[in-house]
């Protein structure tokens, strides 16, 4: 994109960046290109995401969406569905930040929230039921050249399916509801923010993850987690876990199934961490590749299976407060012979 096409579109003419700011200009790309979403139909979509997009943009969606390459193949791969699915789209956006990788050279944005509109016709094989939906989404861009080269976008389908009376998955232990965003309300980072503040957010999600791979040298789960964590802490997981509150419930209604019910977990790294004032995040293709052991979230015992996450936090100084999870669950229990989609359109799933 031109510098003159940035300076001509007045929903980011007030964060317009100096020149030499890369973290400002990646920001105003990715609020032009949401800016033209809004206005997307399912026959121009393509185009206008051609606007904003390097011809090889590298385009990373969930199950049943998975890479795609180019404008084009993301538009007929997720957009045409969802916009001739869903009416009158809102981008309902709670976090919004940017920041260089920690990990390799390129500066990203992020942003959360969830997509809403009316939904009017089926998506995916999913019924819809005319009403309001939220479907709940974390969207990463990398931008250079003043063009996005690279996305991933996660959204929780599990969680659409149930807000349309389906029952894709047996009972979990955590709360399924439409999640808010921070409770401060401050998640929205337009401005440019202290470098310093980020990079504690980051040392600080850095550290509670090094804690969990060590988590043997604690004595105790409560321990571990009270040394990067609020007693209050908010743990926002995606439909298949759910959302816990407090230490105490975190353990009992999240930490305890997962790590009791999995074994041989192998991380495999992220692609992208960066951090912004109190907020950072991070996401892997995949982060992890476990075995299902005595029936997580209703499974059989099974083989090895890749877990796609991303991973948002509000820092609230010198420990984390909430937490945003986002999994690609229908891929995890896809590879191990579940394929929750197929099953919907052939059993139904409980649709009314």
């Amino acid at each position: 994109m031109s510098d003159q096409l940035l300076e001509s579109r007045p929903e980011v003419a007030a964060h317009r960046p100096a020149k030499s700011d890369p973290i400002q200009t990646a920001k105003a790309i990715a609020r032009a290109a949401t800016a033209d979403l809004r206005q997307a139909r399912p026959d121009t979509v393509a185009d206008l995401l051609a606007r904003h997009t390097a011809p090889g943009w590298h385009w990373r969606g969930m199950h049943p969406f998975h890479e795609q390459t180019g404008a084009e193949a993301v538009a007929a791969a997720f957009w045409q569905p969802f916009l001739s699915a869903f009416s009158r789209v809102q981008r309902r956006e709670d976090i919004f930040f940017a920041g260089e990788n920690s990990l390799a050279p390129g500066t990203w944005t992020v942003s959360m929230g969830h997509l809403m509109g009316l939904f009017d016709a089926p998506f995916l094989g999913i019924p819809p039921h005319r009403r309001i939906a939220m479907l709940r989404y974390a969207e990463f861009h990398r931008i250079e050249g003043n063009r996005i080269v690279e996305t991933a976008f996660f959204c929780d389908l599990v969680h659409l399916m149930m807000q349309v009376g389906l029952r894709p998955l047996p009972p979990q232990s955590g709360a399924h509801l439409v999640q808010p965003g921070p409770m401060t309300h401050d998640g929205i980072l337009d401005a440019r923010h202290d470098p310093a503040e980020g990079a504690k957010t980051l040392a600080l999600s850095d550290a509670m993850c090094t804690a969990i791979n060590t988590h043997t040298r604690f004595g105790g789960p409560e321990e571990e987690l009270n040394a990067h964590w609020h007693d209050d802490m908010l743990w926002w997981g995606p439909a298949g876990s759910g959302a816990t509150y407090t230490i105490e419930r975190y353990i009992t209604q999240h930490q305890q199934p997962f790590r009791t019910r999995i074994r041989d977990r192998q991380f495999n790294g992220h692609i992208c961490r960066i951090g912004e004032g109190n907020y950072g995040g991070f996401f892997g293709w995949p982060n992890l590749s476990l075995r299902i052991e005595r029936g997580y979230m209703g499974m059989t015992a099974g083989g090895m299976a890749d877990m796609r996450v991303v991973d948002l936090y509000r820092r609230d100084g010198d420990k984390l407060a909430e937490n945003w999870v986002f999994i690609d669950m229908l891929h995890f229990l896809n590879m191990q012979g579940l394929d929750v989609l197929e099953r919907m359109r052939t059993e139904g799933l409980g649709a009314p």
